[in-house]
């Protein structure tokens, strides 16, 4: 995987607008967290960190939070306390999100290359079990 540090996305000369499909890594301190994929990879890269980003685009930074502030349920049920739109209403949820994001932008974000969407899809589960990231489930909804 390439590593990318930092505020900055090293590409060795590609345009930051360009689109690059493939499986990206989420690290701190040595331990693997997340894989994601995306066909834009540098997009995936600043909606997980931008400081503007909503719980709709950085959902790593949300799924941080609900660990980190202990709202580990999620309802689906309009007016529940644990919806998504819920806990982004609340003052303390939301400084766990914005503490989450802060986290992020500090972590190590690696990727790999890959245009087809099946060897995708099979790559983020193979790096998802074989790294053991905890932040990824692949749970129906």
């Amino acid at each position: 995987m390439k590593p990318i540090q930092g505020d900055r996305f090293p590409l060795n000369g590609v345009p930051r607008k360009e689109k690059i499909a493939g499986v990206y890594l989420m690290s701190e301190g040595g331990d693997h967290l997340y894989v994601g994929r995306s066909n834009d990879i540098v997009g995936r890269f600043y909606a997980h960190r931008r400081e503007s980003s909503g719980d709709g685009v950085a959902a790593f930074a949300f799924r941080l939070a609900c660990m980190t502030s202990g709202r580990t349920n999620v309802s689906y049920l309009s007016g529940h306390r644990d919806t998504r739109k819920m806990k982004m209403a609340d003052p303390d949820f939301r400084s766990h999100f914005t503490n989450a994001k802060a986290r992020i932008r500090a972590m190590d974000f690696r990727y790999v290359a890959e245009s087809d969407p099946v060897n995708q899809a099979i790559l983020e589960v193979y790096c998802a079990v074989a790294l053991g990231t905890p932040h990824n489930t692949f749970d129906n909804h």
